[in-house]
């Protein structure tokens, strides 16, 4: 294959953490927008009934793929970040893997709703089709974003990501303007979206980055071995956050899970900001000793929870606003949901931003018993609550489920880095520092700009 224009990187030359942290929450930020603007523009178009079809067949799709993906993503974060001239071969290891875990996984889901029906819900068989073909290519996207973010490159990475809300708010909005949207044209255009980002991050690594090199046998053995460690922590955290809507429009239908996403949209915007910081500083405590990344990992944590809390109590108090409002009057059994899921919200943000850092000071187990922990109370309290209470039963679900392992994501990091507890604990001086921070970054960003 061609190789690009170089493997190396030199170590010294890294971007402002501010600066990429408030570029790449802004990204998230637009993300979040483009995302409600396409979830508000296929509700009303299509009732909660029709949004519910189309958060179940692309929750099979997302579920399914973070599975098969059998955590080779951490592991190309991790060994492209500290051994730059590894990353050609790692690149086409990806698109190899990303082939062979995809069609296996969408063949064996097949399967599995044939003899299981129900898991199939209320979709239609076509629909699961293609929801299912574009399993493939969403692995890849994943592996590829991964080193485009061990590279640092996160101005390309930003770009690539926004494609797929773009393109759902562009087309579902002119289709629905004409009056021909559908649940299975809003699921075929969700596909194109994650197409068109793979697309990117591929080309972003051929052209920009250190390109696709010739593939490596011992390198696959050692991204699966430290996936696979990684790996139940990856697939039960994002089971934390879409196993509940698979669930529950198997149990309780469509409709009720139509009404479920809209707090569920709302609602995770609370964590593009441990999502953007993750993103960011994984590169840096991947490089980092012991001191720097208790140092580091700790200081973000205090500043996220500034961050997040104003945020988390404005949405409390607007969900009317936010669920009828801007969604119509037949999703007003959304407001609880909503406001029952915003205390998971620092749950998540414990476990994210902790858990990276576990793992990018390899120790991805640790991360997984803190993960794990949400799993088991997220499964068992959705089959519990579920039947009964619908939509509300699997928000206090994963309120209790987020806030129970972030609980433990703080205690096994400070067990675990040697971190008193107080270290956790917000201070005034982080307010000031932050402030510092956010104003030095906004004129490093301006001067680019200018």
């Amino acid at each position: 294959m061609v190789e690009g224009p170089s493997s190396e990187q030199p170590r010294g030359r890294r971007p402002s953490f501010a600066a990429s942290a408030l570029l790449t929450y802004g990204t998230n930020l637009a993300v979040a927008l483009l995302s409600l603007g396409n979830v508000m523009i296929v509700s009303r178009a299509l009732g909660a009934t029709g949004r519910g079809d189309v958060v179940f067949l692309t929750t099979m799709a997302i579920l399914t793929s973070n599975i098969a993906a059998l955590g080779v993503q951490q592991a190309n974060v991790n060994i492209g970040g500290s051994e730059p001239e590894r990353r050609p071969a790692l690149a086409t290891n990806s698109v190899i893997l990303a082939a062979l875990l995809g069609f296996g996984a969408a063949g064996v889901l097949y399967g599995l709703v044939e003899a299981f029906p129900g898991l199939g819900g209320e979709s239609e068989r076509d629909l699961r089709w293609l929801a299912l073909g574009v399993i493939p290519v969403m692995i890849v996207g994943h592996f590829l974003r991964y080193l485009v973010q061990a590279d640092y490159a996160f101005q390309a990475m930003n770009a690539a990501w926004l494609l797929a809300p773009l393109t759902n708010v562009i087309v579902n909005g002119a289709l629905a303007a004409a009056g021909v949207l559908s649940v299975g044209a809003a699921v075929g255009t969700w596909v194109a979206g994650q197409a068109l980002s793979t697309v990117m991050y591929a080309w972003v690594v051929s052209r920009r980055l250190a390109g696709f090199g010739r593939p490596d046998v011992g390198l696959v053995r050692r991204s699966m071995a430290f996936g696979l460690r990684a790996h139940p922590g990856a697939v039960m955290q994002f089971g934390n956050y879409r196993l509940d809507q698979w669930l529950l429009g198997s149990m309780a239908g469509s409709r009720e899970l139509g009404l479920y996403s809209v707090a569920v949209a709302w609602a995770e915007a609370l964590f593009y900001l441990p999502t953007a910081l993750v993103m960011v500083q994984r590169p840096d405590l991947v490089r980092a000793s012991v001191e720097e990344a208790r140092r580091l990992a700790t200081a973000v944590f205090r500043a996220a929870l500034w961050l997040t809390l104003p945020i988390a109590v404005g949405m409390v108090v607007a969900a009317p606003v936010l669920c009828v409002a801007v969604f119509g009057e037949e999703f007003r059994g959304s407001i609880d949901d909503l406001r029952v899921l915003v205390p998971g919200a620092f749950g998540i943000l414990s476990l994210k931003l902790l858990g990276s850092a576990l793992t990018a000071q390899r120790r991805p187990l640790r991360e997984s018993a803190a993960i794990g922990i949400a799993f088991a109370c997220t499964v068992g309290l959705d089959v519990a609550l579920i039947p009964e209470l619908g939509g509300l039963g699997a928000a206090m679900a994963s309120s209790i489920a987020y806030v129970a392992g972030g609980t433990a994501a703080v205690l096994i990091f400070a067990r675990t880095l040697d971190v008193p507890l107080g270290a956790f604990v917000p201070r005034p001086a982080d307010v000031r520092v932050l402030a510092g921070q956010l104003r030095g970054a906004l004129r490093r960003i301006a001067t680019a700009v200018d």
